[in-house]
């Protein structure tokens, strides 16, 4: 069994409004050295494969067709074995 964990994030020059929200209520708390929020999201998966490239070719389909918008968002994971 594999541990998959997905970072979806924004590409950069996408809006990211929750981000920019985040920002000014962090800068109103007086954490003035922040100087830029991109949200994401992270998702956690456990999923049985016979390799590491099956895996992360099925992680990647998985992406492309549901977990992230490939036309305003980049994707990134991590494989672990359990």
């Amino acid at each position: 069994m594999w541990s998959v964990s997905i970072n979806v994030n924004l590409k950069k020059g996408v809006l990211d409004a929750q981000g920019a929200a985040t920002n000014n209520a962090l800068k109103s708390l007086g954490y003035e050295e922040v100087k830029d929020v991109r949200i994401g999201k992270c998702i956690h998966l456990k999923m049985d494969g016979e390799t590491r490239e099956t895996v992360s070719k099925k992680v990647d389909e998985m992406c492309n067709k549901l977990l992230a918008n490939p036309v305003i968002e980049n994707f990134t994971y991590e494989i672990e074995v359990l």
